[in-house]
């Protein structure tokens, strides 16, 4: 019998108009965010189909409106000038068809001609049967394109490949469609798991967008993870990256140490045979060592940066949110800027959010610090940034508030959150000096 149901527009408009007190509640939780984007009521994940359209970024996101628990996906739509102020234009993919009849879910978009090409993976599940591991049987994972010339009406969905399209050591498990084009063709990289439990990259290529060919792969020559999720292949500063998350990683040390990881990957490819590989490396670089950090998405604006957003959260985590009870879960990260230097990813926060700065204090050591401790507390409330320089630094350890403190020895760097995480406990960077 069938689990899910198709979700129309239709269906959604209805259970908006009648939750309006669910809203109003949701807006005056005591954790909402200052300066995050998060849903209005219910679940957020993926970010999706980032780009900048006339001036205007468009951001997408997974959204399921109805439960704080994520159930069924929908693509939500969100656009800003400044990364500071957005305007929520509300869901604009829904579940109505039957190739994505249990969820819209991740994808990208792919500008050109000043046309938005949007994939996605349509997700099915099948219950006919009681014996389906929803890994090697019971699942459709659909490849679907639509467009849009304004980023808020689109043209009838397409379905481009279906489960049969892929190859045959491949599972149920292919999702997240990215797009790169390179020397006149279109390339598609879709995460994957293969029938014995190893993630990789699957490579497709185009030459109109609509017709694809599989093409090529890319994995590590050992094993990393079970699955890789939200691949993202592209350029930068001379430089072929890979960005995916790679699930069932176990923890290595003060590495992989989240349930499953987000990592940045150097690669080699020649366009013109198909071959791939990633750089070997003992430890894959983490994208970030938070707790909540997961399926970012890059792309490159007008102006040339290539910028990135994650979810802030992370599936299968063994913490809890306080907000879900309250009808809300999640927001996504804060928008940082890509560079590659000395072979290397550096992550600077975008420049327009200096905006957000208001009053500012300096001090001129760590006894003025301690000593404008009360006074701080009391002026800046919940909500700073805090730009911290050292010389012959050998120990660090500032208590950010109640339950928060980041420290820093033998070249560890030290997030706790034992008293206020709701359930985390520590993370940890290596840093060989604070500057």
């Amino acid at each position: 019998m069938e689990k899910y149901h198709k979700v129309t527009r239709e269906d959604y408009e209805e259970w908006y108009r009648e939750n309006g007190r669910l809203r109003e509640a949701v807006s005056r939780e005591e954790h909402r965010l200052r300066y995050h984007l998060m849903p209005e009521t219910g679940w957020l994940n993926d970010p999706n189909g980032l780009m900048e359209l006339n001036g205007t970024y468009h951001i997408y996101y997974q959204y399921d409106p109805f439960d704080a628990e994520g159930e069924l996906k929908l693509w939500n739509h969100c656009t800003t000038r400044d990364f500071i102020h957005y305007e929520d234009l509300g869901p604009v993919l829904f579940p109505d068809q039957e190739f994505d009849a249990h969820g819209v879910y991740s994808g990208s978009a792919f500008l050109e001609n000043g046309k938005a090409h949007f994939f996605y993976t349509g997700n099915v599940k099948y219950f006919d049967r009681p014996d389906y591991d929803y890994i090697t049987a019971g699942r459709g994972s659909n490849t679907v394109l639509v467009e849009s010339a304004d980023g808020q009406n689109f043209s009838e969905k397409q379905l481009l490949m279906t489960t049969a399209n892929y190859p045959e050591d491949i599972s149920c498990h292919v999702r997240d469609p990215k797009i790169l084009k390179h020397g006149g063709c279109y390339y598609m990289v879709l995460g994957a798991r293969d029938l014995e439990s190893h993630g990789l990259v699957l490579l497709y290529r185009s030459e109109d967008l609509k017709n694809w060919e599989y093409f090529s792969r890319i994995r590590t020559r050992e094993p990393l993870g079970y699955m890789w999720e939200c691949p993202d292949l592209f350029f930068l500063d001379g430089e072929l990256c890979l960005i995916c998350c790679p699930q069932g990683v176990p923890s290595r040390g003060l590495d992989y140490e989240n349930v499953h990881q987000c990592v940045w990957m150097k690669a080699d490819g020649d366009f013109r045979t198909g071959e791939f590989s990633v750089r070997e490396e003992e430890i894959y670089f983490s994208v970030d060592r938070g707790f909540d950090f997961y399926a970012p998405q890059s792309f490159e604006d007008e102006n040339g940066r290539r910028i990135l957003i994650g979810w802030m959260g992370i599936p299968e985590a063994d913490y809890v949110n306080p907000t879900a009870k309250a009808g809300w879960q999640h927001a996504l990260t804060l928008p940082r800027q890509l560079h590659v230097k000395d072979g290397r990813l550096i992550q600077t926060p975008l420049e327009e959010l200096k905006a957000l700065r208001s009053q500012e204090w300096t001090f001129a050591g760590a006894e003025d610090l301690n000593g404008a401790g009360e006074y701080l507390r009391a002026e800046l409330g919940p909500v700073f940034e805090a730009e911290l320089e050292f010389s012959r630094c050998r120990f660090m350890k500032l208590q950010l508030r109640q339950g928060v403190c980041l420290s820093w020895e033998d070249g560890v760097l030290t997030l706790s959150l034992r008293e206020g995480g709701w359930g985390r406990t520590v993370r940890h960077g290596k840093a060989d000096e604070l500057r």
